[in-house]
């Protein structure tokens, strides 16, 4: 039985399918601390918890030499049940000298960008306000949808920033859309987003040279 008296523990309960009542908004994450693709994360995380559909779309983590080939997150979203993920992005970083050319990162992130109308577009036809299976594709509708650094690439100039405000503008009523990335602020999203949050770096590990790290950047 659970024990509601102030200070208790809620016990957890086993997931099943169900769906939210108040989702619809669209989430903006950006600046240069460190949070923002945790933050969508740990929101993910919450709404799977209580058997909603979510997908994450990263669009410029393809890898890198200083990251291992499987990440955390990878690995606690397949053990989740209704979350799922993929990545579109290039291996290396756009603007570095690591040895990914620039153009594919670009054409990259252009995929990334239709994959996410794709599942934008998805979400309109599905019934929302209903449980979806959490075993799923996303194709069939989510209920949250996480863009991950889809802002870095809009101020790039991988992607039309003019395009991700069609795709929130189009996204349908009832969808949680969270799109993060980017130091610059995206001021083209200013009217289009209902919540906008600045994660501010005061200071930063990696200004000291220390490289990302296995189990908090990764």
């Amino acid at each position: 039985m659970h024990d509601d008296r102030p200070g208790s523990t809620p016990d957890a309960e086993p997931i099943e399918p169900a769906a939210p009542e108040e989702f619809g908004l669209t989430q903006v994450w950006w600046g240069d601390g460190k949070g923002k693709t945790t933050a969508a994360l740990g929101m993910g995380f919450r709404a799977a918890g209580h058997g909603y559909r979510v997908h994450l779309l990263q669009f410029m983590k393809g890898g890198a030499a200083s990251v291992d080939p499987v990440r955390g997150e990878y690995n606690a979203i397949a053990a989740m049940p209704g979350f799922s993920y993929e990545t579109t992005g290039e291996f290396g970083w756009h603007g570095f000298h690591d040895g990914s050319e620039d153009e594919e990162h670009a054409a990259r992130a252009r995929a990334a960008l239709a994959r996410a109308g794709e599942l934008v577009d998805a979400a309109a036809d599905a019934a929302l306000d209903e449980p979806l299976p959490l075993d799923g594709d996303p194709e069939d509708g989510v209920h949250m949808l996480l863009l991950d650094e889809v802002l870095y690439a809009a101020n790039r100039g991988l992607v039309d920033p003019e395009d991700v405000v069609d795709l929130v503008e189009r996204s349908p009523e009832d969808l949680e859309l969270v799109l993060t990335g980017g130091h610059d602020e995206p001021t083209y999203l200013a009217d289009a987003a209902d919540l906008v949050s600045r994660v501010s770096k005061e200071k930063h590990p990696i200004d000291a040279g220390q490289r990302a790290r296995r189990g908090t950047e990764y």
